[in-house]
């Protein structure tokens, strides 16, 4: 009677792993934060789940073979798999679905962005035991959801889709247009966030400065107040939001439009921080024409110098990429001298790599692949440059830093972050034992540290 009654109330387990960025991670929040609150259980292991989930990433060659290969290595362990993501929408030369071709035994594959698919596939597979209310699930956040982030930072992803038709680029394929969320909804989830712990919101989308041009900036509503479905208004909602919580508003994939301008004041002020996230690619105007980019490399270039007039504190971050197919010495060169001009604080390269489906793969000149990587050495060894001169520039200085790391309450020491580095891609704080033996350092939370040294990427400092 006891394994009747045991078998009958055991929870159905979901194993999960999530892939790519942190769009995709978004993406896995929503599936999870739905899977919880329809009382599933879920795992980041294969072994005991009764069904996986998968959330591919499909974006460059090596992402693919990563995503087929846990596909497989969860089909070897559980043997029942969900496809989702990026790769669950890319298609075989032979018009095949890629998933279904590399691995027949799939339950079933879906695109990204697709939630109810998902769950759609996980009631057939797995039926569902009940649906508490959300706001009971641990580790939720809410009307925000379950995160996937340690607790004192989220990513907000305001949009999907892009509009942009990047020639070495394959998202809109995957993910379509531009759709913007509505706005009551976004800032209801970053306030939830804030109220929630959460001391570092991060904006995420494919264009976060389009944000908006699909439903022309039509009008929404927040808290029964009128609010512009664009970019300016957003961003003063959202640090308007955070200010009470003493909270953080990081800005990324924001391209160079001169609405941006607008947002400056903003950092200056303090209301939101002074970084930027801004996907530039290359610097010359004939490998820019060749990549379809909505910018040219000198009016980049006047516009970075401006919104260091403006707001003298900024950080900006970019990518890159090196060899391009055509790409000759002099247009590289070009790219190198424009790192050192714009003083990129925090730059990354990819060499090119063929995706498939993207139209750069047809253009001519492509480069041998020793040429691509060697370029891409040379990028970062004048990157990493620049990046170590401007890093020297802040010894001595006080800063405050947001605690990702505090063993021991912090008395020896721990790892934190400035307003320049962006988890998981920028550098970190290296914190050394307080100086005050009193003094203590807790995750989540701020410290005014003084920097001491620069070490590679990383500060040194000493909280105070």
């Amino acid at each position: 009677m006891s394994e009747a009654i045991s078998t009958l109330t055991r929870v159905p387990t979901v194993g999960f792993v999530s892939l790519g960025c942190p769009k995709a991670l978004t993406d896995s929040e929503l599936i999870l934060t739905q899977l919880s609150a329809e009382g599933y259980k879920t795992s980041k292991t294969f072994q005991g789940a009764d069904l996986v989930i998968v959330n591919t990433c499909g974006f460059i060659d090596d992402a693919v073979k990563e995503s087929l290969d846990t596909i497989g290595e969860a089909l070897a362990e559980n043997g029942r798999v969900i496809v989702t993501g990026c790769l669950g929408a890319k298609i075989s030369d032979n018009g095949d679905n890629m998933v279904r071709q590399m691995h027949p035994k799939v339950l079933a594959v879906t695109g990204p962005h697709a939630t109810q698919e998902v769950m759609d596939a996980v009631h057939v597979n797995l039926p569902k035991p009940h649906d508490p209310f959300v706001d009971l699930v641990p580790n939720s956040f809410g009307v925000a959801g379950i995160k996937l982030t340690p607790r004192h930072y989220a990513y907000l992803k305001i949009s999907e889709g892009c509009n942009h038709r990047c020639t070495f680029c394959i998202i809109p394929s995957m993910r379509g247009d531009l759709v913007s969320r509505p706005i009551g909804d976004v800032l209801t989830e970053a306030r939830a966030l804030f109220a929630g712990g959460v001391k570092e919101l991060l904006v995420i989308s494919q264009d976060t400065s389009a944000y908006g041009v699909d439903v022309k900036y039509r009008t929404g509503f927040w808290d029964g107040k009128p609010v512009k479905t664009r970019m300016l208004e957003l961003v003063q909602a959202l640090g308007e939001i955070a200010e009470p919580y003493g909270a953080w508003v990081r800005l990324h994939y924001v391209y160079p439009y001169p609405s941006v301008d607008d947002i400056l004041p903003m950092m200056a002020s303090g209301l939101v921080l002074p970084y930027l996230d801004v996907p530039l690619q290359h610097s010359h105007p004939d490998v820019l024409r060749r990549m379809k980019r909505p910018a040219s490399g000198e009016k980049n270039l006047e516009r970075l110098q401006k919104w260091r007039e403006a707001c003298p504190e900024i950080v900006i971050r970019s990518t890159f990429i090196a060899g391009f197919p055509g790409e000759t010495e002099d247009e590289f060169a070009h790219l190198l001298e424009f790192i050192r001009e714009a003083e990129i604080d925090r730059a990354g390269c990819f060499a090119y790599s063929a995706v498939s489906g993207a139209t750069a793969n047809d253009l001519p000149g492509m480069l041998p692949v020793e040429l691509r990587e060697e370029r891409r050495a040379r990028f970062m060894a004048v990157a990493e440059t620049v990046s170590i001169m401007k890093l020297q520039r802040r010894v001595g200085s006080v800063m405050q830093i947001l605690v990702d790391s505090a063993p021991g309450m912090g008395r020896k020491g721990g790892i934190g972050r400035s307003y320049a580095d962006a988890p998981e891609i920028d550098g970190v704080v290296r914190l050394l034992p307080p100086e005050k033996i009193s003094k203590t350092l807790k995750v989540g939370e701020f410290t005014k540290a003084r920097i001491v040294a620069a070490q590679g990427h990383d500060l040194v400092a000493v909280p105070i």
